[in-house]
């Protein structure tokens, strides 16, 4: 506890010692916590977004945390001292969320204008603007080798891109709603993606071919991740004015659903494994 705004996205540092989580409210300024994971010890509060802070994450070696707010703005942050080291602008409309390149040398960002921007992570230009989507991009994920990008849009599709140029290698077709959220298999096969039509399917990340529809969920589907060993899927529900997310954890080879974590009282937006 500590946050007095709707808290939007969680994420664990590399070595999994310390977890990173943004809040905010639409138009008034957000902010970014550090915590201790073993202990719940708040370490850091960082300051100087303008709107709600959407995304949040930390680069692969665990020494930057970028975080992306509604105004289009992304801010680098150094992870351990918390001071201001970059900030990207130029976007006209929101982020939704952002993810490191493997190598920590580019960063995605899920974009309402309807694009996925590539950033250089380590200086300020623009890199790339990936095109093709027709509706809000709510997601992006770099595959674990760095050599494929994919985005989850509210079009109802997933799209995979080569991250160095604008060319799309796949389109994904078979939700019926919004795609709230996207990711890769830790060996880069498989992706998952979760909408509000309240599935998750996971997918062959090379041929597109769909490998399984998980149900169960009685809500929009927010957010999807895999476990650090690539075995097991948990996915939440929420959206606005559901009283009592959830999250399942699923096998991921079988679909078989192993777990379901109930608690929260109000729809969940992010979950994260441990390292």
């Amino acid at each position: 506890r500590g946050h007095t705004k709707g808290v939007g996205s969680v994420e664990f540092r590399p070595d999994g010692n310390r977890l990173a989580s943004a809040a905010g409210e639409y138009r008034e300024p957000g902010e970014v916590k550090v915590w201790d994971a073993t202990t719940g010890q708040e370490m850091l509060t960082l300051r100087g977004h303008t709107m709600s802070v959407v995304s949040v994450g930390f680069s692969p070696d665990g020494k930057r945390l970028v975080s992306a707010d509604w105004g289009g703005t992304v801010k680098f942050w150094d992870a351990m001292s918390g001071q201001e080291t970059l900030t990207l602008k130029g976007l006209t409309g929101w982020m939704n969320g952002v993810a490191f390149s493997p190598d920590g040398k580019r960063l995605a960002s899920a974009n309402a204008n309807t694009t996925v921007t590539v950033w250089d992570a380590m200086s300020d230009p623009e890199a790339l603007t990936l095109k093709g989507h027709t509706d809000v991009v709510g997601s992006v994920a770099f595959s674990a080798d760095g050599e494929r990008l994919a985005s989850a849009s509210a079009d109802q599709t997933v799209k995979v891109w080569y991250p160095t140029s604008d060319q799309e290698i796949l389109t994904l077709k078979g939700h019926t709603s919004n795609v709230c959220s996207v990711a890769f298999s830790p060996d880069s096969k498989w992706l998952a993606s979760a909408s509000d039509d309240q599935t998750v399917r996971v997918w062959d990340a090379v041929s597109g071919q769909e490998k399984l529809t998980l149900k169960g969920h009685t809500h929009p589907v927010t957010t999807v991740v895999f476990s650090p060993d690539g075995k097991r899927l948990a996915a939440a529900s929420g959206g606005p004015g559901v009283d009592s997310g959830e999250v399942k954890v699923w096998d991921a080879a079988s679909g078989e659903e192993r777990l379901t974590l109930k608690g929260h009282t109000r729809g969940i937006d992010c979950v994260a494994f441990s390292p």
